[in-house]
């Protein structure tokens, strides 16, 4: 089955800062090489946190005031301390959010998308920074052409996976948007199959439409086929909420 992972798509050539940088410095990184935010590592090349251009503009206006304004005309000690602190360390947003190399493509955005970043640090097994992956390289994977996703859910997951025939059932891909037809023999095929599909790279969305001639997770309920069951099914079906996934 396809499933590209975060380390065959992401930049192994990380641009970072050190804790020390100063706040022209982080700046002239992200205008140099074209960037919104930047890794923060220390000297073993573990990441300590993010700071992006958006921290950078909050702490030039006025940090934590709706708008920018600085209302104070006159900052406290505490504020005027705080304001000096213009390295990476004082900027940066900590812990990062970190991938492994073999997540999938799709666990990466789930977390991308739970945790509200545009970039994910890569780490090996010792916290090492071993590559960045961004949306838009995460994106490159639902460029796939329907037919070869359509493909994979035949060759794949239908015979290879469930050993079901390949004509089984229709299968229609539109824009990387499944369609699924057809009746299986039991309702928990019907399950996995979505679910299956919706873990494809360059899959966007399922549309479940399979009948069932027994409903095997509810032993009680009478039998018989169910049609037009409609239901959304989107990357990143697997679950990744651990500390050691979602954490810096």
């Amino acid at each position: 089955m396809t499933h590209r992972t975060v380390g065959q798509v992401m930049t192994t050539a990380v641009v970072h800062v050190r804790p020390d940088a100063s706040f022209k410095e982080i700046l002239n990184v992200l205008v140099e090489h074209d960037l919104t935010a930047v890794p923060v590592l220390d000297d073993r090349n573990r990441p300590l946190g993010v700071v992006s251009d958006a921290d950078l503009l909050s702490d030039a206006a006025g940090k934590d005031v709706p708008g920018g304004w600085a209302l104070t005309a006159r900052p406290s000690p505490d504020a005027e301390r705080d304001s000096r602190v213009k390295d990476a360390a004082g900027l940066m947003r900590s812990p990062a959010v970190c991938a492994a190399p073999e997540w999938t493509v799709c666990e990466a955005a789930r977390v991308m998308g739970r945790r509200g970043v545009d970039h994910l640090v890569v780490v090996d097994e010792a916290g090492r920074t071993v590559g960045i992956v961004g949306r838009g390289d995460l994106l490159r994977g639902f460029l796939r052409r329907d037919r070869a996703i359509a493909e994979d859910i035949r060759r794949e997951v239908m015979a290879r996976s469930l050993g079901l025939p390949r004509d089984a059932l229709e299968v229609r891909v539109d824009e990387g948007e499944v369609s699924l037809s057809g009746v299986v023999e039991r309702r928990s095929t019907a399950s996995v199959l979505v679910r299956l599909c919706g873990d494809l790279e360059g899959v966007v969305a399922v549309t479940d439409r399979l009948g069932y001639r027994a409903d095997d997770t509810h032993p009680a309920v009478a039998t018989g086929v169910r049609t037009e069951r409609a239901a959304g099914s989107r990357c990143g079906h697997r679950g990744v909420d651990t500390a050691s996934r979602d954490g810096g």
